[in-house]
């Protein structure tokens, strides 16, 4: 089954997609009475840091991600089995820290924020008014991972990275409502712009030292998975390793790390474990057309081993009107936009471990995590330059947009 959705015909393959990519707006799911912001996961803090969607990036407030702590702990030091993965992602992915928030999501109505807790392999949804948990999904496996929210903000998929299954929830309950199985180890979701389609993105084993080029057979099966939406059967299976080969490039890894669509979803732009750099894909087309290879900061080892799960760039935004890309540079220290037309790189704006990139709320920055310096950053899409940056909470990873109620400054209790 499997061989024959890779070998569905370009052109079969050109339809389904082309008939699901729309190129209407995201709706706006905020009402009256609501607020945009900024949440900002501090990972290894349990906190998550409300900010301003614009201008100053003010801090409005601050929520606790993990208010129930002591009795996830409890449970897990009770259970060998829970406590063997939640030491494993300590030493691993944490880099010697737990993993208390990875990504999160507003509800449509702003009354709750829903946070994936990576060390506590679940899903939560916490009262933005008085911080207490309204609901708790225990995802398959041992670690939760990256999500994404369906355009009309009703419900979110979450990957289950040790289970190789992405779950479905509604948003406001926490009801399974779908899953999919997916490569080795899904990371990033994303819908297609209407909500039809559901994208994944299978890593595959990040955590070993087998990083020499030689033995990346050893990473796993890595794929882009793609479903339909409502049933969750799978449309199109995508390997990159195919594409990149064909495309000249077989010395690049195939695990697909953070991507982003053109606004018409025609081309995805995606980066790949080890790259200093970023791949574009046309979708219809089912090739890879071009491949844009970035500086290297002269500072950054080039032990392999060394890269935080063997990211050398993790983190993509792309502008409203598809003409900009903003790059996270990682392990080389710096952010830049590139032009999408010509490909070329705007200024290197130095940056400590920039770990995610996210569009701002009028869509004219791009806001990027510095994961070594606990703050986040404002880069002009326009010049290319920083605009301002706030601190944050202790290793911030993922910034998304989201709701509040106005007036809103942090939970009463």
């Amino acid at each position: 089954m499997l061989r024959s959705l890779r070998t569905v015909s370009v052109l079969a393959a050109a339809a389904l997609l082309a008939a699901a990519a729309p190129v209407a707006a995201q709706p706006d799911v905020a009402g009256e009475g609501l607020r945009e912001v900024l949440f900002v996961g501090n990972n290894w803090e349990g906190t998550a840091d409300v900010l301003a969607s614009t201008g100053d990036l003010a801090r409005i407030g601050r929520i606790n991600i993990v208010p129930d702590k002591e009795e996830r702990l409890r449970e897990i030091y009770l259970n060998p089995v829970k406590l063997g993965y939640f030491l494993g992602i300590r030493t691993t992915a944490g880099e010697g820290h737990d993993q208390f928030v990875d990504d999160m999501y507003t509800t449509p109505d702003g009354s709750a924020v829903v946070a994936s807790r990576p060390s506590f392999a679940d899903v939560v949804s916490i009262d933005l008014r008085t911080g207490r948990i309204n609901w708790r999904f225990p995802v398959s496996g041992y670690r939760s991972d990256h999500m994404a929210v369906s355009p009309d903000g009703r419900r979110v998929a979450v990957s289950a990275s040790t289970a190789n299954t992405v779950h479905v929830l509604d948003i406001t309950t926490g009801t399974q409502v779908g899953s999919f199985p997916t490569g080795d180890k899904p990371h990033e979701n994303t819908f297609s712009r209407d909500g039809r389609l559901l994208w994944n993105a299978s890593i595959g084993e990040v955590n070993t030292a087998l990083d020499a080029p030689w033995l990346d057979w050893t990473k796993g099966d890595r794929r882009f998975t793609v479903v339909d939406a409502q049933t969750f059967r799978p449309v199109r299976v995508v390997d990159m390793r195919e594409r990149l080969n064909a495309a000249g490039r077989s010395d690049l890894s195939d695990s697909v790390r953070p991507n982003a669509f053109s606004p018409d979803e025609s081309r995805l732009y995606f980066q790949v474990s080890f790259f200093n750099g970023f791949v574009e894909y046309d979708v219809a087309a089912d090739r890879i057309t071009r491949i844009k290879t970035l500086p290297k900061n002269p500072a950054t080892s080039e032990d392999r081993t060394s890269w935080v799960n063997d990211s050398r760039h993790h983190g993509m935004s792309m502008s409203p009107d598809g003409t900009k890309l903003c790059v996270a540079g990682t392990m080389d220290d710096y952010a830049t936009v590139v032009d999408t037309g010509t490909l070329a790189e705007g200024p290197l704006v130095p940056a400590s471990k920039p770990y995610w990139a996210t569009v701002d709320g009028d869509g004219t920055a791009c806001v990027i995590s510095e994961s070594g310096a606990d703050r986040v950053t404002a880069i002009d899409f326009a010049t290319g330059t920083k605009r301002v940056s706030v601190p944050v909470g202790d290793h911030p990873q993922r910034v998304r947009l989201g709701h509040v109620p106005t007036g809103w400054t942090g939970p009463t209790r």
